[in-house]
Protein backbone atom coordinates (compact mmCIF):
# COMPACT_ATOMS: atom_id res chain seq x y z
CA UNK A 1 0.00 0.00 0.00
CA UNK A 2 1.10 3.31 -0.81
CA UNK A 3 1.89 5.98 1.87
CA UNK A 4 0.24 9.21 1.29
CA UNK A 5 2.91 11.98 1.51
CA UNK A 6 1.92 13.85 4.58
CA UNK A 7 2.53 10.92 6.72
CA UNK A 8 6.06 10.65 5.99
CA UNK A 9 8.16 11.97 8.97
CA UNK A 10 9.50 15.69 7.79
CA UNK A 11 13.33 15.32 6.92
CA UNK A 12 15.99 17.89 7.90
CA UNK A 13 17.25 20.10 5.18
CA UNK A 14 21.04 20.40 4.92
CA UNK A 15 22.43 24.19 7.33
CA UNK A 16 23.71 25.90 4.71
CA UNK A 17 25.71 28.08 7.61
CA UNK A 18 27.18 24.16 8.81
CA UNK A 19 28.52 23.66 5.50
CA UNK A 20 31.58 26.30 3.87
CA UNK A 21 30.86 27.50 0.60
CA UNK A 22 33.15 25.94 -1.92
CA UNK A 23 35.15 26.82 -5.23
CA UNK A 24 35.60 24.31 -6.92
CA UNK A 25 38.31 24.61 -10.03
CA UNK A 26 40.24 22.85 -12.49
CA UNK A 27 43.78 24.00 -12.09
CA UNK A 28 45.67 24.28 -15.09
CA UNK A 29 49.14 26.33 -16.19
CA UNK A 30 50.55 28.59 -18.42
CA UNK A 31 53.69 30.05 -18.40
CA UNK A 32 54.29 28.47 -14.94
CA UNK A 33 51.52 30.42 -13.70
CA UNK A 34 48.72 28.51 -11.36
CA UNK A 35 45.07 29.04 -12.71
CA UNK A 36 42.03 27.73 -12.07
CA UNK A 37 38.88 27.82 -14.14
CA UNK A 38 35.39 26.72 -12.57
CA UNK A 39 34.48 22.95 -13.02
CA UNK A 40 31.72 23.39 -14.41
CA UNK A 41 32.46 25.56 -17.28
CA UNK A 42 35.02 22.98 -18.44
CA UNK A 43 33.30 19.94 -20.84
CA UNK A 44 36.31 17.60 -21.23
CA UNK A 45 40.26 17.68 -20.71
CA UNK A 46 42.05 16.25 -24.16
CA UNK A 47 45.83 15.73 -24.19
CA UNK A 48 47.49 17.04 -27.07
CA UNK A 49 45.59 17.25 -30.43
CA UNK A 50 46.14 18.03 -33.95
CA UNK A 51 45.42 21.38 -34.66
CA UNK A 52 44.34 22.27 -37.90
CA UNK A 53 45.55 26.14 -38.50
CA UNK A 54 42.60 28.68 -39.81
CA UNK A 55 43.65 31.31 -42.66
CA UNK A 56 43.28 34.52 -41.67
CA UNK A 57 41.57 33.49 -38.57
CA UNK A 58 42.96 36.37 -34.90
CA UNK A 59 46.50 35.39 -33.84
CA UNK A 60 45.05 33.78 -30.27
CA UNK A 61 43.08 31.01 -32.54
CA UNK A 62 45.20 28.43 -32.92
CA UNK A 63 42.91 26.53 -35.24
CA UNK A 64 40.31 23.79 -34.97
CA UNK A 65 40.37 20.23 -33.94
CA UNK A 66 37.95 17.18 -34.10
CA UNK A 67 36.20 15.97 -30.95
CA UNK A 68 33.99 13.05 -31.44
CA UNK A 69 33.04 14.50 -34.52
CA UNK A 70 32.74 18.14 -33.52
CA UNK A 71 34.90 20.82 -34.79
CA UNK A 72 36.65 22.68 -31.96
CA UNK A 73 37.89 26.50 -32.15
CA UNK A 74 41.21 26.03 -30.32
CA UNK A 75 41.96 28.83 -28.79
CA UNK A 76 46.32 29.67 -27.70
CA UNK A 77 45.27 30.55 -23.65
CA UNK A 78 49.18 32.18 -23.96
CA UNK A 79 48.72 34.71 -26.94
CA UNK A 80 45.65 35.82 -25.81
CA UNK A 81 47.04 36.76 -22.24
CA UNK A 82 49.86 38.20 -24.03
CA UNK A 83 52.60 35.59 -22.67
CA UNK A 84 55.63 34.10 -24.66
CA UNK A 85 54.86 31.33 -26.90
CA UNK A 86 55.26 27.37 -25.93
CA UNK A 87 58.53 26.72 -26.18
CA UNK A 88 58.78 24.42 -29.35
CA UNK A 89 58.52 20.75 -28.96
CA UNK A 90 56.02 21.39 -25.55
CA UNK A 91 53.39 18.85 -25.37
CA UNK A 92 49.76 21.35 -24.73
CA UNK A 93 46.60 20.02 -23.51
CA UNK A 94 43.22 21.61 -24.37
CA UNK A 95 40.65 22.77 -21.94
CA UNK A 96 37.10 22.05 -23.72
CA UNK A 97 34.33 24.96 -22.93
CA UNK A 98 31.13 25.45 -24.28
CA UNK A 99 30.03 28.95 -25.00
CA UNK A 100 26.74 30.02 -27.54
CA UNK A 101 26.22 26.28 -28.66
CA UNK A 102 29.92 26.34 -29.39
CA UNK A 103 32.55 24.09 -28.45
CA UNK A 104 35.98 26.06 -27.92
CA UNK A 105 39.43 24.55 -26.85
CA UNK A 106 42.40 26.47 -24.00
CA UNK A 107 45.53 25.36 -24.93
CA UNK A 108 47.39 25.29 -21.92
CA UNK A 109 50.78 24.06 -20.48
CA UNK A 110 49.38 21.84 -18.52
CA UNK A 111 46.46 20.90 -16.50
CA UNK A 112 46.69 19.48 -12.71
CA UNK A 113 44.04 18.41 -10.71
CA UNK A 114 40.74 19.58 -9.63
CA UNK A 115 40.62 21.72 -6.01
CA UNK A 116 38.02 22.51 -3.74
CA UNK A 117 38.57 25.87 -2.25
CA UNK A 118 37.02 27.79 0.70
CA UNK A 119 34.85 30.54 -0.69
CA UNK A 120 36.12 32.81 2.06
CA UNK A 121 39.62 32.96 0.80
CA UNK A 122 38.93 34.18 -2.50
CA UNK A 123 40.14 37.42 -3.21
CA UNK A 124 39.07 40.20 -5.93
CA UNK A 125 41.88 41.26 -7.75
CA UNK A 126 45.03 43.11 -6.71
CA UNK A 127 45.87 46.00 -8.40
CA UNK A 128 49.01 45.18 -8.73
CA UNK A 129 47.82 42.47 -11.28
CA UNK A 130 48.72 42.69 -14.89
CA UNK A 131 45.64 44.36 -16.63
CA UNK A 132 46.37 41.55 -19.38
CA UNK A 133 45.13 39.13 -17.19
CA UNK A 134 43.18 41.35 -14.60
CA UNK A 135 40.64 41.63 -18.08
CA UNK A 136 40.42 37.60 -17.89
CA UNK A 137 40.37 36.98 -14.06
CA UNK A 138 37.98 36.98 -11.48
CA UNK A 139 40.14 37.22 -8.55
CA UNK A 140 42.76 35.22 -6.78
CA UNK A 141 43.85 32.05 -4.23
CA UNK A 142 46.73 32.49 -2.36
CA UNK A 143 47.84 28.97 -2.08
CA UNK A 144 51.02 28.22 0.09
CA UNK A 145 53.50 31.02 -1.26
CA UNK A 146 51.29 30.35 -5.11
CA UNK A 147 48.90 32.90 -6.43
CA UNK A 148 45.89 30.82 -8.28
CA UNK A 149 44.52 33.00 -10.32
CA UNK A 150 40.68 32.47 -11.33
CA UNK A 151 40.25 32.59 -14.56
CA UNK A 152 36.65 33.85 -16.50
CA UNK A 153 36.19 31.31 -19.24
CA UNK A 154 33.22 33.76 -20.95
CA UNK A 155 35.44 36.62 -21.03
CA UNK A 156 37.97 34.40 -22.44
CA UNK A 157 35.81 33.28 -25.67
CA UNK A 158 33.95 36.72 -25.59
CA UNK A 159 36.25 37.91 -27.80
CA UNK A 160 36.33 34.96 -29.73
CA UNK A 161 32.99 34.58 -30.31
CA UNK A 162 32.04 38.13 -31.26
CA UNK A 163 29.68 39.16 -27.96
Amino acid sequence: MATDLLDRPPTAAPNPASAPETQVLVTLTVADQLCGVPVLAVRDILGEQVITRIPLAPPEIAGSLNLRGRIVTAIDLRRRLRLPPVPAGQARMSVVAEQGGELYALLVDQVSEVLSLDASLFERNPPTLEKCWAEFSTGIFRLDGRLLVVLDVSRLLALSTGE
